[in-house]
């Protein structure tokens, strides 16, 4: 049954795969407007989760905002599937900005290793794409479910000479390498950790289990950090990358203040794009001791 499930879902990818770009933005926008319309688990998690993080927003502006994002999310899945079965480049030309390029090819040239540190926000299967086209970076990524999948984002996702590695003991031991030999990976900062693994830090007005990954790396100054992101353009023609420093406190040496600063920076990016952050992800799972669960 999982391998028939993997099948279909790998057709549809396809069938989508299929479509012209403006056709691909649309049924992504109509996938997401039926998400907000039917009751489902992930239109109650995204209204959890944008309750909590924009308490100032009355009943009308948290609906108006549920509505935006759940049209986005159903853009980003539907832009992923093209981006997980078209040739790479076809993804690349669709970039049609990019600010502080500068920043990267600095950290590049530093001689020191590079981490890429993106979100949840926009579109990081393009993204992967793009920063692979510039260096060859292993890929940091949690495998899904269905084998069928994997294999398909594994073989898709190397297209341009680079490497993937999945959350496990073996996959963070390659980051780790790959960064302390000089080389460049790519980390997402907000999948929800183990308790172990992170701190509660803030994060939209709220506190938010945030991997004490990234500040592992950087603590010291022995790689340069540089945050990276894919943001949908208003009139759905493509997509600007944006490259950012990170800031000199997560260089700290204390990886709680890094965590913080790290997480400083991803609340800017959603605060300026806030409906296409992937709201639908369960980020805040885990609550400090004595806060009811909120899932």
């Amino acid at each position: 049954m999982e391998e028939f499930k993997g099948r279909l879902v790998v057709g549809f990818l396809r069938l989508f795969a299929l479509l012209p770009w403006r056709a691909v933005q649309a049924v992504g926008a109509a996938i997401g407007w039926l998400m907000w319309k039917l009751p489902n688990r992930s239109r109650e998690v995204a209204r959890v989760n944008l309750s909590k993080c924009f308490p100032e927003l009355d009943a009308a502006g948290l609906d108006r905002l549920l509505k935006r994002s759940l049209m986005d999310i159903g853009r980003t899945l539907t832009e992923s599937a093209c981006a997980w079965i078209w040739p790479a480049q076809k993804s690349i030309d669709l970039i049609r900005e990019v600010e502080g390029l500068d920043v990267l090819q600095a950290a590049l040239d530093s001689g020191k290793g590079v981490v890429g540190i993106t979100s949840h926000l926009g579109n990081w299967e393009v993204l992967n794409h793009y920063y692979c086209s510039l260096c060859k970076p292993i890929i940091f990524y949690r495998p899904p479910k269905l084998k069928a999948v994997d294999e398909l984002l594994q073989k898709q996702r190397v297209q341009l000479g680079n490497r993937v590695a999945p959350s496990t003991r073996e996959g963070i031991l390659s980051v780790i390498k790959e960064v302390r030999k000089g080389g460049a990976v790519g980390i997402p900062a907000d999948p929800e950790p183990s308790e172990t693994a992170g701190f509660f830090v803030p994060f939209l007005g709220t506190q938010a289990l945030t991997s004490k990954f990234v500040a592992g790396m950087l603590a010291g100054g022995k790689a340069n950090g540089v945050f990276i992101h894919a943001l949908r353009l208003d009139d759905g023609s493509g997509f600007k990358v944006i490259f950012e420093a990170a800031p000199e406190e997560m260089y700290s040496n204390d990886a709680e203040t890094s965590v913080a600063a790290m997480s400083r920076v991803v609340e800017r990016y959603v605060r300026t794009w806030p409906s296409q952050y992937m709201w639908t992800m369960k980020r805040f799972k885990k609550r400090p001791e004595g806060e009811k669960r909120w899932y």
